[in-house]
C-alpha cells in the first residue's frame, strides 16, 4: 500500500514538474504589461523601459510599460495584484512598496504576497535643500533644527513613502521636529523644493546630482554608510547618526501564485540584460548600480528592508489610512 501511494506521489509530482516546464517554456505567449505605480521620468518609470525594450528581443514577445500613479503607489500595486498569476502583467517599483502593509492599514492586497522576480538596480539616495538654506550638511541641519523646531519643512513624495521614513528616522535619532509636506510623487516634490516652496527633501542620486552641480540646491548628505566618490564631500548619514542608512532599489514582482518557473525564466533574462555592455554603459551614466538579482535574492532584501524599517514606522505612528 505505501509502495503505492508512494508510486502515486511520484506520478502527481511529475505532472506539476512537467506542467509548470511547459508553462515556462510557452511564456510569454502574449504581450507583456510592465506596471509603475508611480508617474513618468521617476527612477522605477525609468528602469522599466530600459528594461521593457530589452526584454523583447530575448523573449520574443512585446513589452510595455504602464504608468498607474496614486495613492502612495498602492494604485498600481492593487491592479497587479488581481492580475491574472501568468506573468503578462508584473509590478515595477521602489522597495518600500513591499512592506507597505506596515505602514498602510487598509489594502486589499498583501504585499508579501507578489512573487519577486529580480531587483533590477539600487541607487544611492540623497539628502537636498534648497539653494538658500542656512546649512548646508545634516551635521548643521540638526542644530539648526533644534533651534528652531517646526520650521523646516521636508518634501516626500506622499504618506508612508521612503521619503518620509529617511526623514522620520533622521527626526527619532536625533531629536528634532520637522514638519512633514506631502506630495502626489517625487517629480512634483522636486519643483516645488527647487521653487524654494519647501526646505528639504531627498531623492535618488541620479534625480538629483543635475540640480546639485548647477547650484540649484544643496546636497546635505548620502544617505548610506558610506561616501560617494562623485561628491567626496558630502557627509554619509551614518557619520552623523550612525546605523542610519537606507537601501533604495528598484525591482519586478508579479501577481501572487504566479508560477516559480516564470518568474526564474524571468529573473534569467534580466540577469542577461544587466551584463549588456550598453545597458551597463546608461546605468553608469544615470549613476545608478546593475543587479540582476535571483528571486530569493529579492526576498531577502524585502525582509531586510522590513525589519529596518518597523520600528520607526511604530515610533513615528505613520499610518497611511
Amino acid at each position: 500500500m505505501n509502495s503505492a501511494r508512494s508510486f502515486l506521489a511520484g506520478l502527481v509530482m511529475a505532472g506539476l514538474i512537467a506542467t509548470g516546464n511547459a508553462t515556462a517554456q510557452s511564456y510569454p505567449s502574449r504581450m507583456v504589461t510592465l506596471v509603475v505605480p508611480g508617474p513618468a521620468g521617476s527612477t522605477p518609470d525609468l528602469l522599466a523601459r530600459l528594461f521593457a525594450e530589452r526584454l523583447r528581443p530575448i523573449l520574443g514577445q512585446d513589452f510595455i510599460v504602464e504608468n498607474r500613479p496614486g495613492a502612495g503607489g498602492s494604485i498600481g500595486a492593487e491592479f497587479v495584484a488581481r492580475a491574472a498569476p501568468d506573468g503578462h502583467v508584473l509590478l515595477c517599483t521602489v522597495e518600500w512598496l513591499f512592506f507597505s502593509h506596515l505602514l498602510h492599514k487598509k489594502l486589499t492586497f498583501d504585499p508579501h504576497a507578489f512573487e519577486p522576480v529580480s531587483v533590477l538596480a539600487k541607487y544611492p539616495l540623497i539628502l537636498i535643500g534648497r539653494s538658500d538654506l542656512p546649512v548646508s550638511s545634516v551635521a548643521e541641519l540638526i542644530p539648526y533644527a533644534r533651534a528652531h523646531p517646526g520650521k523646516l519643512n521636508y518634501a516626500s513624495s506622499g504618506k508612508g513613502s521612503m521619503h518620509q521614513l529617511v526623514y522620520e528616522g533622521i527626526k527619532k535619532q536625533a531629536h528634532i521636529d520637522l514638519t512633514h509636506v506631502p506630495y502626489r510623487g517625487g517629480p512634483l516634490a522636486m519643483n516645488d523644493l527647487l521653487a524654494g516652496h519647501v526646505d528639504i527633501s531627498l531623492t535618488s542620486l541620479n534625480q538629483g546630482a543635475p540640480y546639485v552641480r548647477d547650484g540649484k540646491l544643496k546636497l546635505l548628505g548620502i544617505v548610506s554608510h558610506t561616501r560617494l566618490p562623485d561628491f567626496p564631500d558630502a557627509p554619509a548619514l551614518t557619520e552623523v547618526l550612525p546605523g542610519l542608512e537606507a537601501d533604495a532599489w528598484t525591482g519586478i514582482a508579479a501577481p501572487p501564485r504566479t508560477p516559480k518557473e516564470i518568474t526564474r525564466k524571468l529573473s534569467e533574462a534580466i540577469a542577461r540584460i544587466v551584463q549588456m555592455p550598453d545597458l551597463r554603459m546608461r546605468f553608469s551614466e544615470l549613476l545608478l548600480e546593475p543587479v540582476g538579482s535571483t528571486p530569493e535574492q529579492m526576498m531577502a532584501m524585502v525582509h531586510k528592508d522590513a525589519e529596518r524599517w518597523a520600528p520607526v514606522i511604530a515610533a513615528a505612528k505613520i499610518s497611511v489610512d
